[in-house]
């Protein structure tokens, strides 16, 4: 057997000594000198190396480990030129510009997947969601505009990718496009109507959606109030819900909770995409390869995007990411103008605000934040169902300390309430009370939101006014904000709000454990 090589510190191999080589002599005057223990200054040092040289090769590993487990991942991408023959493009901004369009596309669920999360009926194979999200230049923001799937759009000519027909320029609703021609169509179509260059492409259908929340590990979604839908048989009391893949989906699809249909259905999806960003920047997925890997498998598995879009592309978007939290995103739906438009043989299609339209793309081509970035100090603000603008109040002191009535009023006026305080005194009281008529019991519970802890008192004929009895409890307010931003005042002419407006609060701020 041959003798065995040892390891040389620098990282070469030296030949063990031979049994039969001639031992070294030591010269007779050369004595080895007493060897002093390390000083504590010296091996605080040499410990502190040797940290900082074991995380230099994690990070390189993890680097490394993350492109190699990515690029197995990159052939199971469905490729599409989504830009082939494009021709009189829109000027590149600065950012990143990406569409996502979701489609309806169900292949891959088995019938048992289909008959529970409601996803048995003919797919229309067009775009159900259609997204523009824009990464910023210095990778410290990413914006995301909705586009509704009804609005009114200009096909320009093409061929259609079914009957192989040559059409003319002619009105549709926004989400026809894919359905006539495709990716290159879609891109066509919002490229003209938003003068954004889209640099990348990606499709996703309902087969990667689910796939991708439960390799997140589900999302938190957080409604005050309840939520049921019969088509998609989404049903969600009021409260936090920890939503795995085929509920996330009938939450992001449902459109049947109220008047507000498809713009309803927009916001929902923007708290999905916050909450996604929650998951994956708090829960450590950015940082892990492994888990990365696990997330990008199930999501690329299944989804189509353009040539351009590979594995550098996702590692630059996830180390772009690292530094992100709810409140790096922004979102913001289409203003719309008053009236919409009907076409005859299509239907009532939305029409975009042209002003508002086009100062918001102007903005976006110009890099600039479309929200408000420096979050408020303190806890979150509790989402209430009737923003609190919209709801009066009367309070009364029955603490027998002068002032109280008008300490809580002033903090209902702070957090957005129209209150004010009663005059003269009413009877002790222990606990305080929200006195209510039951016609305005969702304003009622808008308020109870506000005054934890407080009781609520029916009281016909009351009216309008909400009558708060502060007791003896004393009650501190808390801070609340609409739950649908449309209805709540804006501090931007575009609409926008953080992700951390639309997700589930925190107690003091504090971030979600991973």
């Amino acid at each position: 057997m041959p003798p065995a090589r040892q390891c040389h510190p620098c990282g070469g191999a030296v030949p063990a000594p031979s049994p039969h080589s001639p031992r070294p002599r030591r010269s007779p005057r050369a004595r080895p000198l007493p060897r002093r223990p390390p000083s504590r200054r010296r091996r605080a040092l040499r410990w502190a190396v040797r940290g900082l040289t074991g995380c230099s090769v994690a990070v390189l590993l993890a680097a490394g480990a993350g492109h190699t487990l990515l690029s197995g991942v990159d052939h199971k991408i469905g490729r599409v030129d989504a830009f082939k023959g494009l021709a009189g493009r829109p000027s590149a901004g600065h950012g990143m510009n990406l569409l996502l369009a979701g489609t309806d596309e169900r292949e891959g669920l088995d019938k048992g997947t289909r008959q529970r999360y409601r996803l048995g009926g003919v797919p229309c194979h067009c775009t159900d969601t259609l997204m523009i999200v824009h990464l910023s230049a210095d990778h410290s923001r990413a914006s995301v505009v909705s586009l509704p799937r009804d609005s009114y759009a200009m096909l320009p000519p093409h061929v259609d990718r079914t009957s192989g027909e040559h059409h003319h320029e002619h009105p549709v609703k926004l989400n026809a496009a894919y359905a006539e021609g495709g990716p290159q169509l879609t891109v066509r179509t919002v490229e003209k109507l938003t003068k954004v260059k889209i640099d990348h492409y990606v499709e996703v259908d309902f087969t990667s959606f689910m796939r991708t929340v439960d390799a997140l590990g589900g999302v938190e979604i957080c409604t005050a109030k309840p939520l049921k839908d019969s088509y998609t048989g989404l049903d969600l009391p009021a409260g936090s819900h920890e939503l795995d893949g085929g509920q996330a989906l009938q939450y992001v699809r449902a459109r049947h909770i109220d008047a507000a249909s498809d713009l309803g259905r927009m916001q929902r999806q923007q708290r999905f995409l916050a909450a996604v960003v929650e998951r994956a920047t708090s829960g450590g997925t950015l940082f892990n390869p492994v888990r990365l890997n696990e997330v990008a498998d199930a999501l690329l598995s299944s989804v189509r995007a353009d040539k351009g879009f590979g594995t550098d592309e996702i590692l630059d978007l996830a180390r772009a990411m690292r530094g992100f939290s709810p409140s790096s995103s922004e979102f913001v739906s289409m203003p719309l103008a008053p009236k919409g438009r009907h076409v005859p043989g299509i239907g009532d299609t939305l029409v975009w605000d042209a002003d508002r339209a086009k100062a918001l793309f102007t903005a976006l081509r110009e890099d600039h934040p479309l929200a408000a970035h420096k979050p408020a100090a303190g806890p979150a603000p509790l989402p209430v169902d009737v923003p609190p603008q919209q709801i009066s109040v009367r309070v009364l002191n029955g603490t027998g300390t002068a002032g109280e009535a008008e300490r809580v009023a002033k903090a209902l006026r702070a957090t957005g309430f129209t209150a004010t305080a009663g005059t003269g005194t009413t009877d002790p009281a222990a606990r305080t009370t929200i006195a209510y008529d039951p016609g305005w019991d969702r304003s009622a519970k808008s308020l109870a939101t506000a005054v934890p802890h407080a009781n609520l008192v029916p009281r016909k004929g009351l009216g309008a006014t909400l009558e708060v009895t502060v007791g003896k409890d004393t009650p501190a307010v808390a801070k609340v904000r609409a739950e649908d931003p449309a209805q709540a005042p804006k501090e931007n002419k575009y609409g926008a709000v953080r992700g951390d407006e639309v997700t589930c609060p925190r107690e003091g701020g504090a971030p979600r454990p991973p």
